[in-house]
């Protein structure tokens, strides 16, 4: 039994997690701006000449503050769910990887406690491996969300940073892709495991480039810990997110979870749910600088298949039933 004092470091540790992830940019962006029309304008502008000197940090790595990462508040973090890193087989650090995470859910917590902190201990259990978990340009340049994400090691998920990162004259570089992103987030129902993975082949091309092998992953229970309002693909609910979504590059889900205080009530707080992130065995994929698209199709279609095996022999003894299935769109 975890002891009250316990209790409330675990529900403050994610909750700071959730209002980073959905107001620190926009809320000290808009802060930015009001600040400008004080007497302290000074402070926006000295941000603005950092950010413009520090511009180049997300497409190099990233930012990686190892005593931040090791905060026990990650920890607290992982044992509210909890989050179980589960490995499946050895990934040695003599090569370098691409990781490619599902499903998103709403706020991608799973591949961010594993893969951008230490909250489940990934270092111990992959020795000599270095994770870079990618996200979208867009909260690695607001403020806020910028500082936040980058300071635990996250890089812009654009070619140019992969490139980079993998390109690194060490081995044991592995790149943490959530390849589902804003569109996936809008099937993130309780109970369904829909991906957006049949069309998206970038992954594939950036571990052909460098020779990187494939590596499936995939998080039981993501998308069980908000409940989440779900709309008709012909409703005009659903194209005003898919528009807002190309426009924004987000969407802009109805979601809830439980109170602050109480269970009983709504909030932001996510559901106590347990996420199983199991890693599968890597593909080996081959050097290629300039890959065909016969290629790409090729090793696509195995990422698919392992994934989805993945799925099938770890869904029961993560709590799914028997018939349950992934879904590919």
């Amino acid at each position: 039994m975890k002891t009250l004092k316990k209790q409330w470091l675990e529900v403050l540790s994610i909750y700071q997690y959730v209002l980073c992830f959905v107001f620190l940019g926009p809320v000290f962006s808009l802060l930015g701006v009001f600040l400008l029309f004080t007497p302290l304008w000074c402070f926006p502008l000295l941000y603005l000449v950092w950010l413009f000197l520090d511009w180049d940090t997300p497409q190099q790595g990233g930012r990686r503050y190892q005593w931040l990462k090791n905060c026990t508040v990650w920890k607290h973090l992982s044992d509210y769910f909890p989050i179980k890193l589960v490995k499946t087989v050895e990934l040695p650090p003599d090569r370098n990887y691409v990781l490619v995470s599902h499903p998103h859910g709403i706020i991608a917590v799973g591949s961010f406690c594993n893969f951008a902190t230490e909250g489940t201990g990934s270092s111990q259990q992959f020795p000599g491996l270095r994770f870079s978990l990618a996200a979208l340009n867009c909260l690695l340049y607001m403020p806020g969300h910028r500082e936040y994400f980058l300071s635990c090691g996250v890089c812009s998920v654009n070619r140019q940073s992969l490139d980079f990162v993998l390109s690194e004259p060490q081995p044991g570089r592995a790149v943490v892709i959530v390849v589902g992103g804003a569109n996936e987030a809008l099937y993130a129902v309780p109970g369904e495991h829909c991906l957006t993975l049949r069309n998206r082949k970038g992954f594939v091309r950036l571990a052909l480039r460098h020779g990187a092998s494939l590596v499936p992953v995939y998080s039981f229970g993501e998308n069980d810990i908000f409940r989440v309002k779900a709309f008709a693909p012909d409703s005009w609910q659903r194209l005003f997110q898919v528009t807002i979504k190309k426009l924004l590059t987000c969407s802009p889900c109805i979601f809830w979870g439980r109170g602050l205080f109480s269970a009983k009530s709504w909030g932001l707080v996510p559901l106590a749910r347990p996420i199983t992130t199991v890693v599968g065995g890597p593909i080996p994929v081959p050097r290629c600088p300039q890959p065909t698209e016969e290629q790409v199709d090729h090793y696509h279609m195995l990422y698919m298949k392992a994934l989805e095996q993945l799925f099938e022999e770890h869904k029961e003894s993560c709590g799914l039933p028997a018939s349950t299935r992934l879904t590919f769109i």
